[in-house]
């Protein structure tokens, strides 16, 4: 369950009445939601984040995070004041220079300019804050996660609220520059291009990190701690950072032998999906215990060892991979989309099996189906909208991967490549909803695709046949080569969000 789904509004509503220019003008705050129907309190109203600069110290000692996130946004309507989206406990904040009243509850930093902000202005808000992430949870739960030398801020649909400021939802995406301070022999890991670090004369060390393309705020993170760090340059010239715990143990080999073939991953997957859409590549792989699933982080996936348990597993960096595309070039408008992200990274790694000679997509999709007997409970979550309790349930995944496989049998490869790379262009950098993915796939195929999604998204209950396949009364195809490691790595990101 999100942060979302437990807070509660803490802000008034009440709309003012201000003389601007010697004309009555009408002005209220901001919302304290963006309009997300699974979280109505995710994201907030009045305004538009272009980036955040996060200038931040951590002591993991005692688990203190403090610093400064300078915030450029603009105003999209009139208002008198509007929220931020965070937890931890705030020193003073800045609008355009001027200190400015505010209150916190429930997870909402209510910023009070005393001011009518028209339409159209440049906000600059500069927060000052110190606070320990840790010791903050809802319901029992946080997304922060303490660890034995340091932390890792990494979790979905939230994480922002426990680190930085934020309008913390997909649809507001924005450029980051993170620099944070930690001890010397510690390193940080995060989002974009490594811009080095700066040894200071306290024995700490700044690490500079800048993400060029546009993010959303639940993908921007921190891993903090001890890794060895690896660094080369992909055949696009792109700059790949690959990280590892030094903890990793029998799992080092498989988890390097995995995580180093991200650059051929990623070079595979531009055919289907078009031109990467980032400016840098990688991944990290954390601590036994630390985690406990793998994260679509942008350009640096990070993932549990539990993933290379069994050897290397290249069908998980395919699958988070996949989600450069598909959930963070192209976000969700609300998070009932969620099989534009998972349905699609899923069927990444069928693509992968196909091409690496493991099993064909369409023999991954016969055998997912035969698995699931028709009264099994799985037939009974909608991937199009699977509901806030089953948004990151096992359905989401393979079903969301089955609803793929539909409509490339249905539309054939010439027209369902040309699908995938027209809409990761329309959409990129931006967001969308399930029924623009159906309306593209209809332009651009020429044919009418309204009972081919019903069936696979919005209907409960086990289609008659397999996309391309036959009904579960015909003999059983046999096990794809892939099938294990893809059941496998679906088992872990399934759990891991339950």
């Amino acid at each position: 369950m999100s942060l979302r789904a437990k807070l509660t509004l803490g802000t008034a509503t009440a709309v003012s009445l201000l003389l601007v220019a010697g004309t009555a003008v009408a002005a209220g705050p901001g919302a304290p939601g963006i309009g997300d129907p699974y979280y109505p309190n995710a994201g907030n109203g009045g305004y538009d984040v272009s980036h955040y600069d996060l200038r931040l110290n951590y002591q993991p000692a005692d688990d203190r995070l403090s610093g400064t996130a300078t915030i450029l946004a603009k105003t999209t309507q009139d208002i008198t004041r509007f929220n931020l989206d965070f937890l931890l406990k705030v020193n003073s904040i800045r609008v355009n220079n001027k200190v400015v009243a505010f209150s916190q509850q429930g997870g909402e930093l209510v910023v009070d300019p005393r001011a009518n902000l028209r339409k159209g202005t440049d906000l600059t808000v500069v927060v000052t804050y110190s606070d320990v992430p840790s010791s903050h949870s809802v319901d029992g739960f946080t997304a922060w996660k303490r660890t034995a030398d340091g932390a890792l801020a990494i979790n979905e649909p939230d994480v922002a609220p426990w680190w930085f400021p934020s309008n913390n939802h997909p649809r507001d995406k924005a450029t980051y520059d993170v620099s944070l301070s930690v001890p010397d022999g510690l390193e940080v890991l995060s989002n974009g291009l490594f811009l080095g670090t700066t040894k200071l004369v306290n024995g700490r060390t700044w690490w500079r990190w800048r993400s060029l393309k546009p993010q959303a705020s639940y993908l921007a993170f921190v891993a903090i701690g001890q890794f060895d760090i690896r660094q080369s340059t992909a055949p696009g010239g792109r700059p790949v950072v690959n990280a590892y715990s030094p903890t990793l143990g029998d799992d080092d080999a498989a988890a390097r032998a995995s995580i180093e073939r991200t650059s051929e991953v990623v070079e595979f997957l531009e055919e289907s999906f078009g031109p990467y859409p980032f400016e840098a590549e990688g991944g990290v792989v954390v601590a036994p215990g630390q985690l406990g699933f793998a994260l679509e982080n942008q350009t640096r996936s990070t993932y549990d060892p539990a993933f290379f348990r069994r050897g290397a597993n290249t069908y998980v960096v395919a699958h988070e991979n996949g989600h450069q595309w598909f959930g963070d070039s192209v976000s969700v408008h609300n998070w009932r989309d969620i099989w534009l992200n998972e349905g699609f990274a899923s069927y990444a790694e069928f693509l992968w099996s196909e091409h690496v000679g493991e099993g064909t997509a369409q023999e991954n999709a016969q055998y997912t189906y035969d698995l699931y007997p028709a009264d099994n409970p799985f037939w009974q979550v909608l991937p199009g909208d699977p509901g806030v309790d089953h948004q990151f349930d096992g359905a989401v995944y393979d079903r969301g991967a089955l609803a793929v496989h539909a409509l490339r049998v249905e539309v054939g490869d010439d027209a369902f490549f040309a699908i995938l790379k027209k809409w990761t262009q329309a959409k990129r950098y931006g967001d969308a909803t399930v029924e623009e993915f159906i309306a593209l796939a209809e332009r651009v195929s020429g044919e009418q695709l309204d009972d081919l999604f019903r069936v696979w998204l919005f209907t409960k209950g086990k289609p008659a046949a397999a996309p391309g396949g036959a009904a579960l009364a015909t003999a059983s195809v046999a096990e794809p080569k892939s099938f294990q490691k893809i059941r496998e790595t679906h088992a872990l990101l399934d759990r891991s969000r339950r």
